[in-house]
């Protein structure tokens, strides 16, 4: 299977992605964390997801301490941001609650910061990170040509999108919507269920996958559900000759063939190495639907 993966003309990303959401808990040091960046490189996986509020809007800037000490990799990944959500932190101390906030000034001063903070002078994909109830597309539609004119963003998208909401906002704009990051795995399967899958499929939209692990809990299984997965996985990992289940629940999704990149938020490069090998493996059609059946519990009608 390849490595990488063409979003459309300008975007190519690796089809494994290293996320920095909990690069706050790792507890690195700037070289221990440019080490990691350099690890990663070597895999083969070129694309790093981030958000402004990761680690209550500090994860980007250790990212950036880290790679100033080797400016020069910045030419050999892409960098990715999201935006919008507003936490009731610190940060915020004007909030009393969290708030979605796409105004126009917003998008702009975020991706900004994101720069900032990274130590770049481009980012290569952004995001709206959450669909909000109190949404104007215009003003996305605004900000989006603003950062995209000044070279300070190349390509858009969005994150936890449906179909609908996908659709909307791309006619308000000038230039296609790159992708759509959302909850992908053995255990989540709404985006099978709510159309988007088929939307990706219809429009040749690349998926991005978060929690593609299922945050964990099928390692250690409490619900119903949950055993019968971890049975089934661990019994399609003994078919395929591969020790661990997360393999086998990488490999779930890189067979589909709607094309999901998924995200990778671990710092330990053995559970890195794990998702980059899953590349090599090809499920059975028997065996893929063997763990759709688990997952949902009953047969196929």
């Amino acid at each position: 299977m390849e490595n990488r993966i063409h979003l459309n003309k300008n975007l190519s990303l690796s089809r494994i992605i290293h996320g920095y959401w909990r690069l706050r808990d790792w507890n690195l040091s700037d070289q221990e964390l440019l080490k990691l960046i350099e690890q990663v490189l070597e895999l083969g996986i070129t694309s790093f997801d981030h958000a402004d509020i990761y680690g209550n809007y500090t994860c980007e800037e250790f990212f950036g301490r880290a790679l100033a000490l080797m400016p020069e990799l910045r030419e050999q990944m892409q960098l990715i941001s999201k935006c919008g959500i507003r936490l009731s932190t610190d940060f915020n101390p004007e909030l009393d609650v969290k708030i979605y906030e796409y105004s126009t000034e917003y998008i702009i001063k975020q991706a900004e910061a994101s720069l900032k903070n990274l130590g770049t002078d481009r980012l290569d994909l952004l995001l709206l990170h959450r669909p909000a109830p109190f949404f104007n597309p215009e003003e996305v539609a605004k900000a989006f040509d603003h950062l995209k004119q000044s070279g300070k963003v190349v390509n858009f998208g969005v994150s936890n999108f449906t179909p609908m909401q996908f659709d909307s906002l791309q006619s308000y704009l000038d230039m296609p919507l790159a992708t759509n990051q959302v909850e992908l795995s053995v255990a989540c399967l709404e985006h099978w269920e709510n159309e988007n899958i088929e939307f990706f499929q219809k429009h040749k939209i690349k998926p991005m996958a978060w929690s593609p692990l299922a945050g964990g809990k099928i390692f250690k299984p409490e619900s119903q559900r949950e055993y019968r997965l971890h049975s089934v996985l661990k019994e399609v990992a003994a078919e395929l000759g591969v020790e661990a289940i997360d393999q086998v629940m990488y490999a779930w999704l890189l067979k589909h063939p709607v094309g999901i990149l998924p995200i990778v938020g671990s710092q330990h490069i053995d559970r890195i190495k794990s998702a980059v090998d899953a590349l090599k493996i090809d499920l059975s059609l028997q065996q893929w639907y063997k763990i759709w059946i688990a997952s949902k519990g009953e047969d196929l009608p």
